[in-house]
């Protein structure tokens, strides 16, 4: 099935490896960036493939509400969302919560109230939660408070509550569909994709699961987990991943079989409280 995806944060290193891996799947993609002088460096991502790809200039600096995301959503149609956009430390405190926040949680709202949009992936980081996973070390703990709280305390503020509203809206969708009786595949699916520290070395194996957050992952590996999430049926939630000794596709085929969902330790009535403030 040709699937229309809108990648929002199109010009990222990421985005550009993934961008040819999503059209070689024959799916389209509608590739938003901020500046029109990036274009040209996005629509060569496009020749040779068999999927179409379409280019929006739209700064995500620009969304400030779910009212303006779902104007841009009306526009590309897609029914598959990928955020991977972020304000990559430049702008200070502001811009990073106007990014990695407030336009984060702005598209997601809008694609999961979105009927005709079926998955959304957010591009996290694995360090990206409040508690300690239960199957966290005390130095992966150790780890994560520092890159937190003292590393990058703005950017985690951010993801963190970005994360926090798709996994509570997400939910609430998916349990609504099961109540109308929409077959378990059928529907919404959010997911968190969280790689270890990014690297530039080629693609690889990875580690899936209940894992150490203090590995590594190339951004190529990154790009092919993430068309691996979205080519698997059933794959939703949480899900960390670093370099390692598993082909991508089985990994992912497994996490879903053995029902591993890395948020797993997290409050969930924590997050719905706080979701509901925001």
């Amino acid at each position: 099935m040709a699937h229309n995806i809108l990648l929002i944060g199109g010009h990222g290193k990421v985005s550009q490896l993934l961008t040819p891996l999503l059209l070689a799947r024959s799916w389209n993609v509608t590739s938003m960036i901020r500046s029109a002088d990036q274009k040209a460096t996005i629509e060569k991502l496009g020749q040779g493939q068999p999927g179409k790809l379409s280019v929006l200039v739209s700064s995500v600096e620009d969304v400030k509400d779910e009212g303006d995301a779902q104007k841009i959503l009306d526009q590309v149609k897609p029914d598959w969302v990928v955020w991977s956009a972020g304000a990559g430390g430049r702008g200070g405190a502001p811009r990073t919560k106007a990014i990695d926040q407030d336009a984060a949680v702005a598209f997601t709202k809008a694609s999961i109230h979105a009927p005709s949009i079926k998955k959304f992936l957010t591009v996290s980081y694995t360090a990206s939660r409040r508690n300690r996973a239960p199957w966290w070390t005390d130095a992966d703990w150790e780890g994560a408070q520092k890159v937190n709280n003292e590393v990058l305390p703005h950017y985690y503020k951010a993801k963190i509550a970005a994360d926090e509203v798709l996994t509570v809206l997400a939910k609430e969708r998916f349990d609504e569909e099961a109540k109308k009786g929409v077959p378990e595949n059928e529907r919404f699916a959010g997911i968190s994709l969280r790689p270890g520290t990014l690297t530039d070395e080629p693609a690889g194996k990875v580690a899936t699961g209940k894992i150490s957050n203090r590995g590594k992952i190339s951004r190529a590996t990154v790009a092919e987990s993430i068309v691996a999430v979205l080519a698997t049926e059933g794959a939703r939630g949480w899900i960390d991943i670093v370099d390692g000794e598993e082909d991508v596709e089985a990994a992912v085929k497994r996490i879903i079989k053995e029902g591993i969902d890395d948020v797993e330790g997290e409050d969930f009535e924590g997050q719905k409280e706080r979701v509901s403030k925001l």
